[in-house]
């Protein structure tokens, strides 16, 4: 096995314990793993040595809410919204019908690209859902491409009532037929409680058949108006709830009480024109809070984490190092892949070597320089990532 000293870091973010940030230092990788962490001069002997030539590292992202396995084009919906229609759950039916229409082979090229743009982008774990399929076969397929694309799959069957059925048939046909097909491909269940979608009592049975056939829970909640999926969410126990465009006193106080993961999603706020969540009185409060891209056809179709950060950090508020660390431990919480030995979104000896240097000295050009994509090179598994995505001519290292 060969070992991987990577030195001359400008500065090293690891969102580990009990260190964030620190100046002139180095890391081994080694099977796969970060076998030290110290100062550049004073490295141990290593197989390879690489210098990043005082550019900044961390760990790689988490995304934790994607929506990948889907076909068609919603790009005339986001015109509408853009020339002042308001977003409403329905459209999710158009991204349907095209989905079920298309092959295996063509939803599997569409993940694969959008997996390897946004790796090439820092990202090296990710969440992807079902959801688009709205009935047994095209979730059971859907489940299972997921299954060879993403880190993480979760079962979305309750994204919407699609048409022709009622929404007390499709609830038997989710909790029951659906959630048996896609079960060995998932690992956890979600639902989209919100007006035009799933109501409390609704959500509460989708998640309670879930948990009974052993899976994690996670609700899309409270995105376009006040209600009830937060604090359905910290009931039951959920890893994380979704949007939180809409809190109210209580849901700040149930979230902070709980160990539910509030999930923003930033470039979603932006796409929909709903009020941004409120991140940093979500912090303020003592709530552990995940940023994720929410890529999707509809609302979010982007695969820049760096985007949705610049964006918590000029709009939303938070620091930038507030800003990364959701992006990075907040989402691998939001998984609960924060500890163990397969932990996520963290450098730390002993973990996962799933690192990316900025083509910066620093994180705080994440939000210095919206827009600009800064990931020069990507490590996952402690492989050096080929980055798809062409860049501005730069030094090589």
């Amino acid at each position: 096995m060969t070992s991987e000293l990577i030195t001359d870091i400008g500065e090293l973010s690891t969102f580990a314990d009990h260190e964030n940030r620190r100046a002139k230092a180095a890391l081994v990788i080694e099977n796969g793993r970060i076998a030290w962490i110290g100062d550049a001069e004073h490295p141990p002997v290593a197989d390879v040595r690489t210098s990043v030539g005082g550019r900044a590292v961390l760990p790689g992202w988490v995304d934790s809410h994607s929506h990948l396995v889907f076909a068609g084009d919603r790009s005339a919906e986001f015109e509408a919204r853009m020339a002042g229609t308001k977003y409403a759950a329905g459209g999710i039916a158009t991204t349907v019908n095209a989905t079920r229409a298309a092959t295996d082979a063509q939803l599997e090229s569409n993940l694969r690209a959008l997996r390897d743009e946004a790796r090439a982008q820092g990202t090296t774990f990710l969440e992807t859902k079902t959801g688009y399929g709205l009935d047994v076969e095209t979730e059971r397929r859907s489940a299972e491409i997921a299954s060879r694309g993403a880190d993480v799959v979760t079962f979305l069957g309750a994204h919407l009532v699609p048409e022709g059925i009622s929404a007390r048939d499709y609830l038997d046909l989710v909790t029951g037929p659906m959630l048996a097909a896609v079960t060995p491909w998932v690992s956890f269940i979600d639902v989209f409680c919100e007006r035009g979608a799933f109501d409390v009592e609704q959500s509460r049975e989708v998640l309670l058949a879930g948990r009974a056939a052993g899976l994690g829970l996670r609700v899309h909640g409270n995105q376009l108006g006040h209600g009830g999926g937060v604090a359905l969410a910290v009931e039951l126990g959920a890893a994380s709830v979704d949007h939180c465009n809409y809190l109210s006193p209580a849901d700040f106080d149930a979230l902070a009480g709980s160990d539910t993961v509030a999930t923003v999603l930033p470039a979603c706020d932006l796409s929909t024109r709903e009020p941004l969540a409120p991140a940093r009185a979500l912090l303020d409060a003592g709530v552990t809070v995940a940023i994720a891209t929410n890529c999707n056809p509809g609302t979010s179709y982007t695969t820049s984490m760096q985007f949705c950060i610049a964006t918590a950090v000029l709009q939303m508020h938070l620091t930038v190092e507030e800003a990364v660390r959701a992006a990075t431990r907040g989402g691998a919480q939001a998984l609960g892949r924060d500890s163990g030995a397969d932990a996520v979104g963290s450098l730390r000896v002993g973990g996962r070597a799933d690192l990316q240097v900025l083509d910066a000295p620093s994180i705080s050009h994440i939000a210095y320089r919206p827009g600009v994509p800064l990931t020069a090179a990507t490590w996952l598994l402690g492989q050096r990532v080929p980055q798809a995505v062409t860049r501005v001519a730069r030094a090589a290292f």
